[in-house]
């Protein structure tokens, strides 16, 4: 935890940056790199009836760690897939409830 989904990106473009985004993440949110799982979300995007190249789309899954966490893991997503020439993305966090995460059955609160 954090999972970290990317759709948008192949999966060379998310493995050529995975390794320096968790570990500038795992800094920011104070905790180890082996908390972070980074999934490549592969999907076809459709409109008007066409085959269209997938707009990059990153989202984290998360418990909340505050809105200056939050805006530093946002910048630091954004600025690895821009050096990747990539010159527009979106960066939506979902957070999870601690009472409604269970691991191995037994609830985090």
């Amino acid at each position: 935890m954090p999972r970290i989904s990317v759709r948008g990106l192949t999966v060379e473009q998310v493995c050529g940056i995975s390794e320096s985004l968790v570990a500038e993440l795992a800094d920011i949110c104070g905790c180890g790199t082996d908390n972070f799982t980074l999934e490549c979300v592969q999907h076809t995007a459709v409109f008007a009836g066409k085959i269209v190249e997938a707009y990059p789309f990153v989202e984290v899954a998360w418990f909340e760690r505050g809105q200056d966490v939050r805006d530093k893991v946002a910048r630091s997503i954004t600025e690895h897939v821009h050096g990747l020439g990539i010159v527009e993305l979106e960066v939506a966090f979902t957070t999870y409830a601690e009472n409604a995460y269970y691991i191995n059955g037994v609830s985090c609160d």
